[in-house]
């Protein structure tokens, strides 16, 4: 019986993908990230998640119809639990549902190519591109992320990039600038959104509360470097 463990599932989201979607928090995480909003997901144990049945997600999913186009499995790294989202994606598909991962990066997509024909987009986050910065900001280089990065996109996979945006910590036009020219070549094939989110203190474990916001005046730059390269939808959040 495949089985998950499950942090939180909220059962109408509208910021966690394309329209009204249920969204499944799975517990645990690879990476350490300093600005993490989720710290409680990050343990592979956790005394608050709750290990839930393929049946038990199905049941609550299918509670919210016909109310929701879809799902989003995020975490944490839902894709630790690989697993138990390739048959939970097979079922939504049944009930007619769209089905989004939410993503760090970190895991290859490279041997998930059945979990990815059940997948209608993925949101993946690139925190930086500096193998310096990406490792001082998460605990891993950022290979992995970039090359997931670039064969997401290159299948049609790839339905948003996100990008925190820290003042005085990294480069943020760099990382804009680095993003949106390696990503520039498949923008005229598939729709690619990138959303651009200052960094906040709720949430965030004490030890980084002092982390800053960008000023609106930089947010502004960052998204006219991304509308120059060819993304035609850039938020700001």
């Amino acid at each position: 019986m495949a089985e998950a463990l499950i942090q939180k599932i909220i059962d109408s989201s509208v910021v966690d993908g394309p329209g009204n979607r249920t969204a499944i928090f799975f517990q645990g995480c690879n990476f350490n990230c300093t600005y993490c909003h989720n710290p409680e997901t990050i343990s592979l144990t956790s005394e608050t998640a709750i290990l839930m049945t393929l049946e038990e997600v199905l049941e609550r999913i299918k509670g919210n119809l016909p109310f929701i186009q879809g799902i989003t499995v995020s975490g944490g790294e839902c894709t630790l639990q690989r697993d138990f989202l390739l048959p939970l994606f097979k079922e939504t598909k049944k009930l007619g549902l769209s089905n989004f991962i939410d993503s760090n990066g970190g895991i290859s997509f490279e041997g998930m190519a059945e979990l990815l024909a059940y997948t209608d987009g993925v949101m993946l986050d690139i925190k930086a591109v500096d193998p310096s910065a990406h490792l001082s900001l998460t605990g891993h280089p950022p290979d992995v992320v970039l090359d997931n990065a670039l064969g997401l996109a290159a299948g049609g996979k790839l339905y948003e990039i996100r990008t925190v945006v820290i003042r005085d910590v990294l480069d943020n036009p760099g990382i804009v600038e680095a993003v949106s020219r390696m990503l520039k070549p498949y923008l005229k094939d598939h729709e690619i959104r990138y959303k651009l989110i200052r960094v906040r203190s709720h949430g965030v474990r004490p030890a980084y509360q002092n982390l800053l916001p960008p000023r609106e005046k930089e947010m502004e730059k960052l998204k006219a470097i991304a509308v120059k390269a060819g993304f035609l939808e850039v938020t700001i959040i």
